[in-house]
């Protein structure tokens, strides 16, 4: 008989943090946080946050570990929160960037500071 893995379920809660930032879906997030942390966990994210807004659930992502020790998630007991608005990506990312994508990021943080 095959082994086939269940993961476990969760209905994750919209997390209203203070800070200023980009909505998870917005290009900042997908151009920059995937550059950060990889393409599946911004696609990750960015179910759990559709899920959150709209009150379902979804398989426990794999990469929620890395969302969570990064903030953009947090556990509360058993309740998963999932951020709808994400902070600038930490500069410890960035220097990891190459120059070009560092200006590219730059620019896009002085005009999410100067709408606000």
């Amino acid at each position: 008989m095959p082994y086939l893995s269940h993961r476990l379920c969760v209905e994750p809660v919209v997390w209203h943090h203070p800070s200023s930032g980009f909505p998870t879906q917005h290009p900042y997030v997908r151009k920059f946080w995937t550059a950060a942390i990889g393409p599946g966990a911004v696609a990750d994210l960015m179910r759990l946050a559709i899920a959150a807004q709209r009150g379902r659930s979804l398989p426990l992502p794999p990469t929620v570990t890395l969302l969570s020790r990064e903030g953009l998630v947090a556990w509360n007991g058993d309740q998963l929160f999932a951020r709808l608005v994400v902070p600038p990506v930490p500069k410890h990312h960035l220097r990891r960037m190459a120059p070009g994508l560092r200006r590219e990021h730059s620019m896009a943080v002085t005009d999410l500071r100067s709408e606000a």
